[in-house]
């Protein structure tokens, strides 16, 4: 948050929350204009507001349940206490109507909401990726995870997001893959229509070298979901080093600058709890009941606001 100058002074305030947030700036505040300090004080105590009483959305990403059915997966849901999910394998875009008519019937008989979906496959065929936003208006998502192969779908995805105001979210696995680097990703998306923006997966972020705190910060405003994912490097005698999921907390991931900075933003997204391990998703149970149970000590251990 900036100071307040002196009169006929720019006066720079760091106002932060919702998808875009940024900085705002008064032009010119004299002390003379009462309404030009009173917006500043309101929109001031706002962002103080919302960060002080801000408590992270946890949800999960149903491919930690890749080894459960659809109805299962929604009856772990329910019994591990979540409202929200990102669906992935046990719901299928391209499935008859009818079947996706009844899945979706039976979440909101069960209280739970499809945040998001993904991550989806695309195509350079505009007509190919409009069968994925009905879909997703049919369903009522309003966000979409993808990883284009090629960086020329862009153009089609960016068309359809502008007429279905529906959002999309381009994720990052490992250093090699097309958006490894965030770099990258700033690069793809600088320039496109603010619904485009990123599902920051901590854990590949994380092997990649990347600090996921930094990163946040560095896409301003971009980043729609996160994958809720830590993994640790192994050293390998020969070959490459090898990344390992681990249970949330125990990994390399800064978990705790991360959760500290969308406090700070009062981030309006979603934590969706996932692993790559097999282990791990063989008795999802613990898993995620301990990735809950980190997020929610960690955010009452933070450092009240300044």
């Amino acid at each position: 948050m900036g100071r307040t100058r002196r009169a006929g002074a720019t006066a720079g305030l760091q106002v932060r929350g919702g998808w875009g947030y940024g900085r705002i700036t008064l032009m010119r505040l004299d002390p003379r204009h009462s309404i030009g300090f009173l917006l500043a004080l309101i929109l001031t105590g706002a962002g103080l507001l919302r960060g002080a009483e801000w408590e992270p959305r946890v949800a999960i990403q149903t491919w930690t349940l890749r080894n459960l059915t659809f109805e299962q997966a929604v009856d772990f849901a329910v019994e591990h206490g979540f409202h929200e999910l990102q669906l992935s394998l046990q719901l299928n875009p391209k499935a008859p109507r009818e079947e996706n008519a009844r899945k979706k019937e039976l979440l909101q008989s069960k209280g739970l909401h499809v945040y998001t979906f993904g991550v989806n496959e695309t195509s350079l065929d505009k007509e190919e990726n409009r069968k994925l936003f009905e879909f997703a208006r049919f369903m009522g998502i309003q966000l979409l995870i993808v990883e284009p192969k090629d960086f020329k779908i862009w153009d089609n995805l960016e068309e359809l997001a502008k007429e279905y105001d529906i959002r999309v979210a381009v994720h990052n696995h490992g250093i090699k893959s097309l958006y490894g680097n965030p770099l990258v990703v700033r690069s793809v998306l600088k320039h496109r229509d603010r619904r485009l923006g990123v599902c920051l997966d901590v854990g590949w972020v994380t092997a990649a070298g990347f600090d996921a705190a930094k990163v946040f910060e560095e896409y301003e405003g971009r980043v729609f979901d996160i994958h809720l994912k830590d993994k640790r490097i192994e050293k390998v005698k020969e070959g490459e080093d090898v990344a390992l999921d681990t249970p949330i907390g125990e990994g390399q991931a800064n978990l705790k600058g991360l959760l500290k900075v969308l406090r700070a933003t009062a981030w309006p997204g979603v934590l969706a709890i996932e692993t790559d391990s097999p282990e791990l998703a063989l008795r999802p149970g613990p898993f995620v009941d301990g990735a809950k149970a980190y997020v929610k000590g960690q955010v009452a251990a933070l450092p009240p606001l300044k």
